[in-house]
């Protein structure tokens, strides 16, 4: 039986790269570590987090971990 992406992810990530500061907080809570560090820089010139794209649970540690407002907004799928 295929599995369609909502039956796999339980939720998503939405990073707000030039929000982002570069400081791996998200990166480092993530308990699936389904967050890395950009090779791009954003308009601030800052390394900035990024969602891999696949095998969210929605927890939402990451949004909690972030310091800047705005920066992180976590789906969590029904």
């Amino acid at each position: 039986m295929e599995t369609t992406k909502h039956q796999q992810d339980r939720g998503t990530v939405e990073i707000e790269a030039d929000l982002c500061k570069g400081c791996g907080l998200c990166i480092a809570m993530c308990p699936n570590d389904l967050l890395v560090r950009s090779e791009d820089l954003n308009r601030r010139g800052y390394r900035y987090a990024q969602y891999v794209g696949s095998g969210c649970t929605g927890c939402g540690i990451c949004f909690h971990a972030c310091p800047e407002p705005g920066g992180i907004t976590v789906t969590r799928f029904r």
